[in-house]
Protein backbone atom coordinates (compact mmCIF):
# COMPACT_ATOMS: atom_id res chain seq x y z
CA UNK A 1 0.00 0.00 0.00
CA UNK A 2 2.86 2.43 0.85
CA UNK A 3 4.31 1.80 -2.70
CA UNK A 4 0.97 2.49 -4.48
CA UNK A 5 1.01 5.70 -2.34
CA UNK A 6 4.66 6.67 -3.84
CA UNK A 7 2.93 6.05 -7.02
CA UNK A 8 0.17 8.59 -6.81
CA UNK A 9 2.47 11.71 -5.16
CA UNK A 10 4.40 11.08 -7.98
CA UNK A 11 2.22 11.06 -10.48
CA UNK A 12 0.73 14.09 -8.49
CA UNK A 13 4.02 15.81 -8.42
CA UNK A 14 4.73 15.10 -12.43
CA UNK A 15 1.02 16.92 -13.49
CA UNK A 16 1.44 19.73 -10.77
CA UNK A 17 4.65 20.37 -13.31
CA UNK A 18 2.93 19.90 -16.30
CA UNK A 19 0.59 22.50 -15.31
CA UNK A 20 3.58 24.81 -14.56
CA UNK A 21 4.58 24.94 -18.17
CA UNK A 22 0.90 24.67 -19.75
CA UNK A 23 0.65 28.19 -17.45
CA UNK A 24 3.67 29.53 -18.55
CA UNK A 25 3.10 28.81 -22.12
CA UNK A 26 -0.99 30.23 -21.86
CA UNK A 27 1.07 33.63 -20.40
CA UNK A 28 3.08 34.06 -23.26
CA UNK A 29 0.98 32.80 -26.21
CA UNK A 30 -0.88 35.44 -24.93
CA UNK A 31 1.66 38.00 -24.74
CA UNK A 32 2.51 37.28 -28.39
CA UNK A 33 -1.29 37.14 -29.53
CA UNK A 34 -1.57 40.66 -28.72
CA UNK A 35 1.30 42.18 -30.88
CA UNK A 36 0.17 39.57 -33.45
CA UNK A 37 -3.38 40.51 -33.51
CA UNK A 38 -2.22 44.79 -33.10
CA UNK A 39 -0.40 43.81 -36.63
CA UNK A 40 -3.37 42.07 -38.33
CA UNK A 41 -5.52 44.66 -37.28
CA UNK A 42 -2.84 47.60 -38.18
CA UNK A 43 -2.75 46.17 -41.52
CA UNK A 44 -6.34 45.85 -42.45
CA UNK A 45 -6.95 49.39 -43.90
CA UNK A 46 -3.82 49.23 -46.39
CA UNK A 47 -5.25 45.72 -47.36
CA UNK A 48 -8.66 46.68 -48.05
CA UNK A 49 -7.93 49.77 -50.00
CA UNK A 50 -5.25 47.93 -52.25
CA UNK A 51 -8.09 45.84 -52.52
CA UNK A 52 -10.60 48.92 -52.81
CA UNK A 53 -8.79 50.35 -56.04
CA UNK A 54 -8.37 47.32 -57.57
CA UNK A 55 -11.75 46.59 -57.15
CA UNK A 56 -12.79 49.74 -58.84
CA UNK A 57 -10.51 48.93 -61.84
CA UNK A 58 -11.53 45.75 -62.70
CA UNK A 59 -14.26 46.39 -65.39
CA UNK A 60 -10.83 48.22 -67.41
CA UNK A 61 -8.81 45.03 -66.65
CA UNK A 62 -7.64 42.89 -69.77
CA UNK A 63 -5.67 39.84 -70.15
CA UNK A 64 -3.15 41.62 -72.36
CA UNK A 65 -2.38 44.37 -69.68
CA UNK A 66 -0.18 42.30 -67.54
CA UNK A 67 0.93 38.49 -67.46
CA UNK A 68 -0.46 37.64 -64.50
CA UNK A 69 -4.28 38.16 -65.93
CA UNK A 70 -3.58 35.70 -68.52
CA UNK A 71 -5.84 33.08 -67.93
CA UNK A 72 -5.31 29.56 -69.54
CA UNK A 73 -6.81 26.18 -69.32
CA UNK A 74 -5.92 25.57 -65.43
CA UNK A 75 -3.87 22.01 -65.91
CA UNK A 76 -1.33 22.60 -63.07
CA UNK A 77 -2.05 24.26 -59.58
CA UNK A 78 0.12 25.66 -57.14
CA UNK A 79 -1.34 26.40 -53.44
CA UNK A 80 0.63 28.18 -50.93
CA UNK A 81 -0.46 26.69 -47.38
CA UNK A 82 0.31 28.28 -44.50
CA UNK A 83 0.55 26.16 -41.09
CA UNK A 84 2.74 26.70 -37.89
CA UNK A 85 6.40 25.74 -37.07
CA UNK A 86 5.06 24.29 -33.95
CA UNK A 87 2.20 22.14 -32.11
CA UNK A 88 0.42 22.41 -29.45
CA UNK A 89 -2.02 24.59 -30.45
CA UNK A 90 -4.82 22.34 -30.58
CA UNK A 91 -6.93 21.86 -34.46
CA UNK A 92 -5.20 24.67 -35.29
CA UNK A 93 -2.97 22.76 -37.58
CA UNK A 94 -5.48 19.62 -38.60
CA UNK A 95 -8.52 22.04 -39.52
CA UNK A 96 -6.45 23.44 -42.40
CA UNK A 97 -4.48 20.69 -43.34
CA UNK A 98 -7.90 18.54 -43.76
CA UNK A 99 -9.32 21.73 -46.07
CA UNK A 100 -6.37 21.97 -47.96
CA UNK A 101 -6.28 17.69 -48.21
CA UNK A 102 -10.19 18.33 -49.09
CA UNK A 103 -9.75 20.82 -52.14
CA UNK A 104 -6.85 19.00 -53.51
CA UNK A 105 -8.81 15.84 -53.81
CA UNK A 106 -11.34 18.04 -55.91
CA UNK A 107 -8.42 19.25 -58.41
CA UNK A 108 -7.46 15.60 -58.60
CA UNK A 109 -10.59 14.65 -59.61
CA UNK A 110 -10.32 16.89 -62.71
CA UNK A 111 -6.99 15.43 -63.34
CA UNK A 112 -5.03 18.62 -62.59
CA UNK A 113 -1.36 18.77 -61.67
CA UNK A 114 -0.68 20.01 -57.68
CA UNK A 115 2.13 21.36 -56.55
CA UNK A 116 2.89 22.77 -52.64
CA UNK A 117 4.58 25.98 -51.63
CA UNK A 118 4.61 25.74 -47.75
CA UNK A 119 4.79 28.05 -45.37
CA UNK A 120 5.20 26.63 -41.79
CA UNK A 121 6.88 22.91 -40.45
CA UNK A 122 3.59 21.52 -39.85
CA UNK A 123 2.54 21.75 -43.39
CA UNK A 124 5.94 20.74 -45.32
CA UNK A 125 6.37 17.68 -43.23
CA UNK A 126 2.74 16.10 -43.72
CA UNK A 127 2.57 17.18 -47.64
CA UNK A 128 6.32 16.33 -48.70
CA UNK A 129 5.24 12.51 -49.15
CA UNK A 130 1.62 13.45 -50.87
CA UNK A 131 2.57 15.80 -53.46
CA UNK A 132 5.15 18.11 -55.03
CA UNK A 133 6.91 20.72 -52.91
CA UNK A 134 7.96 23.65 -54.76
CA UNK A 135 9.02 25.97 -51.88
CA UNK A 136 9.11 25.71 -48.12
CA UNK A 137 9.31 28.52 -45.96
CA UNK A 138 10.11 27.21 -42.22
CA UNK A 139 11.05 28.24 -38.76
CA UNK A 140 9.85 32.21 -40.77
CA UNK A 141 6.80 33.01 -38.57
CA UNK A 142 8.62 33.47 -35.25
CA UNK A 143 9.37 37.20 -36.34
CA UNK A 144 8.46 38.48 -39.94
CA UNK A 145 8.32 41.52 -42.01
CA UNK A 146 6.70 41.91 -45.70
CA UNK A 147 9.96 40.79 -46.93
CA UNK A 148 8.83 37.14 -46.46
CA UNK A 149 5.34 38.33 -48.43
CA UNK A 150 7.94 39.47 -51.19
CA UNK A 151 9.79 36.87 -51.33
CA UNK A 152 7.38 34.55 -51.54
CA UNK A 153 5.59 36.66 -54.09
CA UNK A 154 8.51 36.77 -56.12
CA UNK A 155 8.91 32.63 -55.75
CA UNK A 156 5.06 32.04 -57.20
CA UNK A 157 4.70 35.12 -59.74
CA UNK A 158 7.88 34.38 -61.75
CA UNK A 159 6.68 30.86 -62.70
CA UNK A 160 3.15 31.65 -63.24
CA UNK A 161 4.56 34.66 -65.78
CA UNK A 162 6.65 31.27 -67.48
CA UNK A 163 3.39 29.04 -67.48
CA UNK A 164 5.15 26.92 -65.42
CA UNK A 165 1.57 26.68 -63.72
CA UNK A 166 -2.04 27.92 -64.60
CA UNK A 167 -3.58 28.49 -61.26
CA UNK A 168 -2.58 29.66 -57.89
CA UNK A 169 -4.42 29.33 -54.75
CA UNK A 170 -3.76 30.75 -50.50
CA UNK A 171 -4.93 28.26 -47.86
CA UNK A 172 -4.24 29.70 -44.01
CA UNK A 173 -6.44 30.08 -40.91
CA UNK A 174 -8.74 33.35 -41.11
CA UNK A 175 -8.41 35.00 -37.13
CA UNK A 176 -11.88 35.58 -36.31
CA UNK A 177 -11.62 35.63 -32.28
CA UNK A 178 -9.06 33.95 -30.09
CA UNK A 179 -11.14 30.89 -29.96
CA UNK A 180 -11.96 30.43 -33.65
CA UNK A 181 -10.21 30.15 -36.88
CA UNK A 182 -11.56 29.21 -40.37
CA UNK A 183 -9.64 27.57 -42.86
CA UNK A 184 -9.82 30.25 -46.15
CA UNK A 185 -9.26 29.10 -49.60
CA UNK A 186 -8.35 32.45 -51.60
CA UNK A 187 -7.61 32.54 -55.22
CA UNK A 188 -4.40 34.92 -56.23
CA UNK A 189 -3.93 33.88 -59.88
CA UNK A 190 -4.99 34.64 -62.89
CA UNK A 191 -6.42 38.01 -61.31
CA UNK A 192 -9.75 38.38 -62.94
CA UNK A 193 -12.32 41.15 -62.15
CA UNK A 194 -15.08 38.05 -61.06
CA UNK A 195 -12.08 37.38 -57.97
CA UNK A 196 -12.57 41.24 -57.12
CA UNK A 197 -15.63 42.26 -57.17
CA UNK A 198 -18.63 41.07 -55.12
CA UNK A 199 -21.83 42.78 -56.58
CA UNK A 200 -21.32 46.49 -58.08
CA UNK A 201 -18.94 48.65 -56.97
CA UNK A 202 -19.41 51.17 -54.64
CA UNK A 203 -16.30 53.29 -54.95
CA UNK A 204 -16.65 54.96 -57.86
CA UNK A 205 -14.05 55.54 -60.64
CA UNK A 206 -10.14 56.83 -59.92
CA UNK A 207 -8.18 59.40 -61.74
CA UNK A 208 -4.64 58.28 -61.86
CA UNK A 209 -1.81 57.75 -64.59
CA UNK A 210 0.27 56.57 -65.82
CA UNK A 211 -1.10 54.04 -68.33
CA UNK A 212 -3.10 50.58 -67.59
CA UNK A 213 -0.72 48.87 -68.46
CA UNK A 214 2.20 50.46 -65.83
CA UNK A 215 -0.48 51.22 -63.12
CA UNK A 216 -1.14 47.43 -63.40
CA UNK A 217 2.46 46.05 -63.71
CA UNK A 218 3.26 47.76 -60.17
CA UNK A 219 -0.45 47.06 -58.59
CA UNK A 220 -1.44 43.36 -59.14
CA UNK A 221 2.45 42.08 -57.77
CA UNK A 222 1.96 44.30 -54.76
CA UNK A 223 -1.87 42.89 -54.64
CA UNK A 224 -0.45 39.37 -54.72
CA UNK A 225 1.71 40.25 -52.02
CA UNK A 226 -0.14 42.11 -49.73
CA UNK A 227 -2.56 39.22 -49.83
CA UNK A 228 0.06 36.89 -48.86
CA UNK A 229 1.60 39.28 -45.82
CA UNK A 230 -2.42 39.66 -44.81
CA UNK A 231 -2.26 34.99 -44.77
CA UNK A 232 0.33 35.10 -42.65
CA UNK A 233 -0.69 37.75 -39.83
CA UNK A 234 -3.77 35.78 -39.79
CA UNK A 235 -1.93 32.62 -39.42
CA UNK A 236 0.54 34.21 -36.82
CA UNK A 237 -2.11 35.80 -34.84
CA UNK A 238 -4.32 32.43 -35.00
CA UNK A 239 -1.79 30.01 -34.09
CA UNK A 240 -1.10 32.17 -30.66
CA UNK A 241 -4.88 32.29 -30.32
CA UNK A 242 -5.49 28.84 -30.91
CA UNK A 243 -2.06 27.61 -28.50
CA UNK A 244 -3.56 30.43 -25.48
CA UNK A 245 -6.63 28.12 -25.54
CA UNK A 246 -4.86 24.95 -25.70
CA UNK A 247 -2.82 25.71 -22.57
CA UNK A 248 -5.43 26.71 -20.87
CA UNK A 249 -8.04 23.60 -21.45
CA UNK A 250 -4.58 21.63 -20.83
CA UNK A 251 -4.30 23.70 -17.47
CA UNK A 252 -7.45 23.14 -16.76
CA UNK A 253 -7.28 18.98 -16.69
CA UNK A 254 -4.02 19.74 -15.35
CA UNK A 255 -6.14 20.76 -12.01
CA UNK A 256 -8.54 18.43 -12.71
CA UNK A 257 -6.20 15.46 -12.60
CA UNK A 258 -4.70 16.63 -9.65
CA UNK A 259 -7.74 16.81 -7.73
CA UNK A 260 -8.67 13.48 -8.75
CA UNK A 261 -5.40 12.35 -7.66
CA UNK A 262 -5.55 13.53 -4.37
CA UNK A 263 -8.50 12.26 -3.56
CA UNK A 264 -7.50 9.14 -4.62
CA UNK A 265 -4.09 9.58 -1.97
CA UNK A 266 -6.25 10.61 0.48
CA UNK A 267 -8.62 7.25 -0.16
CA UNK A 268 -5.53 4.95 -0.45
CA UNK A 269 -4.10 6.44 2.85
CA UNK A 270 -7.02 6.09 4.35
CA UNK A 271 -7.25 2.42 3.78
CA UNK A 272 -3.47 2.16 5.03
CA UNK A 273 -4.51 3.65 8.36
CA UNK A 274 -7.34 1.43 8.33
CA UNK A 275 -5.86 -1.81 7.77
CA UNK A 276 -2.96 -1.04 10.06
CA UNK A 277 -5.58 -0.03 13.35
CA UNK A 278 -7.25 -3.46 11.95
CA UNK A 279 -4.16 -5.20 12.90
CA UNK A 280 -3.54 -3.89 15.85
CA UNK A 281 -6.57 -4.38 17.14
CA UNK A 282 -6.10 -7.87 16.39
CA UNK A 283 -2.80 -8.38 17.84
CA UNK A 284 -4.21 -6.81 20.88
CA UNK A 285 -7.65 -9.20 21.03
CA UNK A 286 -4.81 -12.42 20.35
CA UNK A 287 -2.90 -11.21 23.49
CA UNK A 288 -5.82 -10.95 25.89
CA UNK A 289 -7.20 -14.22 24.85
CA UNK A 290 -3.68 -15.83 25.29
CA UNK A 291 -3.46 -14.37 28.72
Amino acid sequence: MAESLRDIKRKSQAVEKTKQITRAMNMVAASKLKNAQTRMENFRPYASKVMEVLQSLSSQMQSSMNPLLAVRDPKRVRIILMTSDKGLCGGFNTNVIKATEEFMRSLKREEKEISLVAVGKKGRDYFRRKTTIAGNHVDALGKFTMDLAIEIGNEVIFPFEEAQYDELYIIYNEFRNVASQRPKIVRLLPLVADDLAEGESVFGDYIYEPSDEVLFARLVPMYIKVQIFNGLLETSAGEHGARMVAMENASNSCEEMIESLTLQFNKARQAAITTELMDIVGGTEALAKSS
